[in-house]
């Protein structure tokens, strides 16, 4: 009887110990919220709902001319009327909504760049449903990133910034948002993985999450569970337009330095070293003698640029910059930009199956662009066809740099494309190249061209001939050389 007693008390202890096994490892993990009512009552009245308006003009008005009758009286009375009509530029209004979030007490706002676009008025509408004019402060397109100002007339509830790089994958986030005109809508859901590139520029590095993320939440915050703001949405992955679990947000440490450049100056200042690079593959790293794959392979060096001046050379492979790992292609164009302008930083470079070690003084990238935009223009004036919407330009050397065109594709240059342009419509872009035109539709006759004048010229002669279409042969940024027709009649 007593041996009974003193197994089961055995029994009974093991059992508890056992338990606590079981437990205790959970107890290191972060647990499932019960409800996430509490901080969402907390975090509402700092994220804000944006509506903006953008006057556009339509360059054609294709209102239809009404018709009278053969011979009709009113025919020549009118007709100046309609002309005079269509050739009128009209305006209308085009709205968007989107989120933010404040992020001072001053009344500076958050939200993407995409939400603001070219906005001539910008609403900002709170919880209580206060509306406030808000104003540009500045924009980075390249992060999606823009900062607003409103004139509070009251305290205004502050968002406190967390840092993203702690965050798991894993954790709980929160999204709060104005998807679909519905504002302070409330999302939960884990972070699925993190520095994500998902090919929209270069500094692509986003937190993925599944918390639903639809059109609206775009410039929303996503907290943490202590209801810091660890990233600003940004971006679904969505075949049908809604959400399907797959959103994408700026980390917070990406976009603080930003916000803080465009609060202080309106405007970013990033690092520029001025190289075109590209993936160390396995069959790169083999070739190079490198025992991984590893760095960014230099394809191209800007003339004069600061990886010129300092000696860095097409075929190098640059390992570190300023002490820190390149481990892909990737991560060197945000360990540049993140760079302040002018700093001598160390460049660690694989060349001749030996490490090199160089100093390179960093310029700005924003001043090298505007430079280089001015530097094309002034150099070949780009002609502008009105009836298709684009400017064409010689295929200098600089342009094939910048959209990394190679040295045997021969043609003329595709400047800009005007958005709803009859060239934008047939898939034109900026960076494409024209090789030739189709001098003879009948016998297939290609005649290369090098000059926008020849296009111009051809444009002027198929009028002439009473002929509509102009053929183009395109080889696209992207894509494989094609054929393009483009209407030419008025």
């Amino acid at each position: 009887m007593k041996i009974n007693f003193i197994f089961k008390k055995i029994s009974y202890f093991l059992s508890i110990l056992f338990l606590f096994a079981l437990v205790a490892p959970a107890s290191n993990s972060q647990s499932i919220p019960e409800t996430f009512s509490d901080l969402a009552d907390e975090l509402l009245p700092g994220v804000v709902n944006i509506s903006t308006t953008q006057l556009i003009e339509d360059k054609y008005n294709n209102r239809p001319e009404f018709q009278f009758p053969p011979g009709s009286p009113f025919e020549d009375m009118f007709r100046d009327f309609f002309e005079r009509d269509r050739n009128t530029p009209r305006q209308r209004k085009a709205t968007s909504l989107g989120s933010g979030f404040v992020i001072d007490g001053d009344g500076y706002i958050v939200t993407n760049n995409h939400v603001i676009g070219e906005a001539d008025q910008i609403e900002v509408v709170f919880q209580d449903e206060t509306k406030l004019k808000a104003k540009l402060v500045g924009k980075d397109p390249k992060v999606d990133i823009a900062l607003l100002k409103v004139e509070p007339k009251k305290k205004l509830k502050v968002l406190k910034w967390g840092d993203s790089t702690k965050s798991k994958v894993g954790d709980w986030v929160l999204a709060i948002g104005n998807p679909f005109g519905l504002g302070g809508t409330v999302t939960a859901g884990i972070i699925s993985a993190k520095s994500r590139d998902i090919q929209m520029g270069q500094y692509d590095s986003f937190i993925q999450t599944d918390a639903s993320i639809n059109k609206g939440n775009s410039g929303g915050p996503m907290f943490n569970m202590d209801g810091e703001v660890i990233g600003i949405n940004s971006a679904i992955f969505s075949p049908s337009g809604g959400s399907v679990g797959i959103g994408f947000a700026i980390p917070s440490t990406m976009a603080i330095n930003v916000i803080e450049q465009l609060k202080n100056f309106g405007k970013t200042s990033r690092g520029w070293l001025g190289v075109r690079i590209q993936l160390v593959t396995d069959e790169i790293a083999e070739a190079y003698g490198l025992d991984t794959p590893k760095g960014a392979l230099v394809a191209s060096v800007e003339t004069n640029s600061p990886a010129f001046n300092a000696g860095v050379k097409p075929g190098d492979i640059i390992l570190k910059f300023d002490e820190k790992d390149i481990k892909k292609d990737r991560d060197l164009p945000k360990i540049v930009a993140a760079t302040k302008v002018g700093k001598n930083v160390s460049l660690e470079i694989w060349r001749t199956n030996r490490i090199i070690n160089l100093k390179v003084r960093l310029g700005e990238l924003e001043t090298f662009e505007k430079k280089n935009k001015a530097s094309i223009d002034k150099k070949k004036s780009p002609n502008k066809i009105e009836k298709l919407g684009i400017q064409l330009t010689e295929l200098t050397q600089n342009f094939r740099n910048r959209y990394n065109i190679s040295k045997d594709v021969r043609g003329v240059a595709i400047l800009n494309v005007e958005r709803n342009s009859i060239a934008y419509e047939r898939g034109l872009r900026s960076g494409d190249v024209i090789l030739a035109i189709v001098d003879n539709y009948a016998s297939q006759t290609h005649k290369k061209v090098s000059t926008p004048k020849e296009i111009i010229d051809k444009i002027s002669q198929l009028k002439k001939d009473k002929k509509k279409i102009l053929l183009l042969y395109v080889k696209g940024l992207k894509s494989t050389p094609g054929y393009v027709p483009l209407k030419i009649d008025d």
